[in-house]
């Protein structure tokens, strides 16, 4: 599970995110992914992408530590 979020994580960072159960962030990230996807030709699109990973790895983690 937790690789295929990585992927996920890839091509739609907002649903990784909501995967994650962080639904409130999920909406937030999706708010703002969609309009910089649209205006910056998909510039920004990495910085989504390492705040999904980020996210991922952190709950990984939580997991393991438990």
């Amino acid at each position: 599970m937790c690789v295929m979020n990585y992927v996920l994580a890839l091509f739609l960072p907002p649903l990784s995110i909501l995967l994650l159960g962080r639904i409130f962030l999920a909406i937030i990230v999706f708010l703002i992914w969609v309009p910089a996807l649209l205006f910056s030709g998909g510039l920004t699109h990495p910085m989504f992408i390492i705040l999904a990973w980020i996210l991922i790895f952190q709950a990984h983690e939580d997991r393991r530590a438990r």
